[in-house]
């Protein structure tokens, strides 16, 4: 089965209720396979304009080079060669981020998150940088598949918070790791096997640092048959709780095996 014909996509983004400009931006392609999803950080319109080059850099560069590189798609076996396409695309990226940066002063310090997905021979692999994040939802369990390159993150590693604790921390936004801020960037790459029926959540801190993840997992498994509505209850959820920050949502179901 073709790619297209096994993925379902849905992608939703959303200023929110407080912030002036949305400066998360997203990409979905089913025949590609691919997901990419960014939240700017920035003065001005500084991060609107690092996490628009990521997902527009990244969308351009995989729309040539999934086809070129793996004219069948890419095959379980492909895995290192896939890896090695995610770090060179992802630290072009975030050259190019970082060298807008410097030469206009506006953009000073701009980067941004990264959580991409490339779905392939029934398998997944995750790039992400930063704390946008990526779910599961497998066999009615919702399980988080990135790890929050954070602050908080090390902080609840660390012991030295609860995560009762870290729900009211003022240090949630503050990441470790961004496209765009220096010279080079680590990368964390995961692959996970992929079943039909399972159901795959990207999305910035405007969801999960609004809405809970019990509520995100209920009305993803309400709604599983219906991508489009699904991710408009979720912004709903979001600006319902407060809308406190920018939203963007991928969703991805797979339909059927696509080896």
């Amino acid at each position: 089965m073709k790619l297209g014909d096994a993925l379902e996509i849905a992608v939703r983004t959303d200023p929110g209720r407080i912030r002036p400009h949305n400066e998360d931006a997203v990409f979905g392609d089913a025949e590609l396979g691919m997901a990419i999803l960014a939240d700017g950080m920035g003065g001005y319109n500084a991060g609107e304009v690092a996490s628009g080059m990521a997902t527009t850099l990244l969308a351009t560069n995989f729309s040539r080079l999934v086809p070129a590189v793996f004219p069948q798609g890419a095959r379980a076996s492909d895995g290192g060669l896939v890896e090695q396409h995610l770090i060179s695309e992802i630290s072009a990226a975030n050259s190019a981020i970082y060298n807008a940066a410097q030469r206009q002063p506006q953009y000073a310090g701009m980067g941004t998150t990264l959580v991409l997905a490339w779905f392939y021979d029934n398998r997944l692999s995750i790039a992400h940088v930063g704390d946008s994040r990526l779910y599961r939802l497998r066999e009615g369990v919702f399980e988080q598949l990135t790890r929050d390159h954070s602050l908080l993150q090390e902080q609840l590693d660390g012991g030295m918070i609860t995560a009762e604790e870290a729900r009211f921390s003022q240090n949630k936004n503050l990441v470790t790791r961004a496209l765009g801020v220096e010279e080079s960037v680590e990368i964390e790459i995961r692959d996970h096997e992929v079943k039909p029926g399972e159901l795959f959540m990207l999305c910035s801190d405007g969801l999960n640092d609004m809405v809970e993840d019990d509520e995100i997992a209920l009305t993803l498994q309400s709604l599983s048959s219906n991508m489009a509505l699904a991710a408009d209850q979720l912004n709903e959820l979001a600006n319902a709780h407060g809308g406190g920050d920018n939203f963007a949502v991928i969703l991805v179901r797979a339909k059927a095996d696509y080896a």
